[in-house]
């Protein structure tokens, strides 16, 4: 079985980060896309500009999965490959979104530290951006 492919998208608050997604999430690139949206506070701001683009959207908020959410995260992993085996959800890539907080390093840490995780996804060090067509000026 292959891995699927998970892209991390970190930076600061106001970097871009959903501008960037939803670029991902608009282009005609032949994936089919999973994200887990990680909102610090306890309403979803980036929910209502991401819409019903991706093939599912988990919303983690009130804390940041690098630290105080971080058992949620691996949770909702593991959620998206239970409904991927039973055939509920199809997609063939992840992409996380960083509250503007969080560090990425437990955020890694969790593809290293369980078992089935490690199996399932990988974290792809490609440039996921650059392969659909994202740059900079296309803002």
């Amino acid at each position: 079985m292959t891995p699927i492919a998970v892209t991390l998208l970190t930076g600061f608050l106001g970097a871009g980060k959903t501008t960037l997604l939803r670029h991902i999430l608009n282009e005609k690139h032949g994936y089919k896309i999973a994200v887990i949206e990680n909102e610090f506070g306890e309403v979803s701001v980036d929910d209502q500009l991401i819409g019903d683009r991706a093939t599912q959207i988990k919303t983690l908020t009130n804390g940041c999965i690098c630290c105080t959410r971080s058992s949620e995260l691996e949770d909702a992993l593991l959620d998206l490959l239970d409904n991927l085996d039973q055939g509920n959800i199809h997609f063939d890539r992840l992409v996380i979104e960083c509250t503007g907080m969080a560090d990425p390093g437990p955020i890694i840490q969790t593809f290293f530290s369980h078992d089935v995780i490690c199996q399932r996804y990988l974290l792809d060090g490609r440039d996921f951006a650059g392969r659909c067509g994202y740059t900079p000026t296309s803002r």
